[in-house]
């Protein structure tokens, strides 16, 4: 057997694995979710949006300043702006995805599974725009350059640059969503909307992983620099855009103040690295990060 035959019979496995699983182990969120449930209110046990110390502004003088409302207030709207993050990078990966499986045999289990993948990511995409509209914040879209940023990354990435930046996107909100569902300080539907992402996105995970490790070894020079510069760019929008400044707005802030705050806030750096932590050391083993692009990750206080 070849060593192409090899890596396909794998990917074969894998994808075959992967559909068996969402088979058993999905979701609809229309029906999972009890969206008319109240929502617990303030001075009660599970109000808040995200957990209180993974809030921007945790540990710093802006927050000690805060009343227990105006906290609860900011937990949610920075949720909503992370699950805003969440659906704006899932409308990205479904197009590339789409693109991907465009000239591709469908009758193989890979390509099979990428369209099972797309159809998550569709009820993701709604799950999330419904958690929101619960919740009555506004809809924080990324900012004018991230958004054109997408555009043109949806366009251009493919390979190693459309399953890394995939895994960036996906790792970091599953990190913060795994720690926030299993927290009784956080609101049920919070809880339950992190539960239903977790568990689809780590068979998007697997299947991102995977396929990255099978591409890279094949990768020349000019793939393996522009993969590389793709990723960081887009793990750069990726983490500064997390939080957009209007949500200051909730409690009373000046948005660009309160930004400066949190963005040079040590314990919201440490937030940031701590949900990379697990994505950087394999991105690394795969030649994703390193050299002059690797700034860009610094910046972002993702390594």
């Amino acid at each position: 057997m070849t060593v192409t035959e090899t890596r396909e019979n794998a990917r074969e496995a894998t994808a075959t694995r992967l559909l068996r699983s969402s088979r058993q182990h999905s979701y609809e969120p229309d029906l999972d979710i009890d969206w008319e449930a109240p929502l617990v209110p303030v001075g009660e046990q599970g109000a808040y949006g995200m957990p209180a110390h993974r809030v921007s502004l945790y540990g710093t003088e802006l927050w000690d300043q805060l009343t227990e409302e105006q906290r609860v207030t900011l937990s949610i709207h920075e949720v909503c702006s992370i699950a805003r993050i969440g659906l704006w990078f899932e409308i990205i990966l479904m197009q590339m995805l789409l693109r991907y499986a465009y000239d591709r045999d469908p009758r193989s289990k890979h390509i099979q599974y990428a369209l099972v993948e797309i159809a998550d990511e569709c009820r993701h995409s709604v799950m999330f725009a419904k958690m929101t509209e619960r919740y009555g914040v506004p809809d924080y879209q990324p900012r004018r350059l991230a958004m054109l940023g997408g555009r043109l990354f949806k366009t251009i990435a493919s390979g190693t640059a459309m399953f890394a930046g995939t895994l960036v996107a996906e790792e970091i909100t599953d990190q913060l969503q795994r720690e926030g569902m299993k927290d009784d300080t956080v609101q049920p539907l919070t809880r339950m909307v992190s539960k239903i992402h977790v568990t689809e996105e780590a068979r998007h995970v697997r299947y991102a992983r995977e396929e990255l490790a099978r591409i890279t070894p094949k990768a020349n020079w000019l793939q393996r620099t522009v993969g590389r510069w793709l990723t960081a760019l887009a793990a750069h929008r990726i983490a500064t855009e997390l939080i957009h400044p209007d949500v200051y707005r909730s409690v009373g802030l000046d948005p660009k103040e309160a930004r400066k705050v949190a963005m040079a806030n040590p314990h919201y750096q440490e937030t940031i690295r701590w949900s990379a932590r697990k994505l950087v050391p394999f991105l690394r083993e795969q030649g994703v990060i390193g050299g002059p692009s690797e700034i860009l990750w610094r910046k972002a206080s993702l390594v």
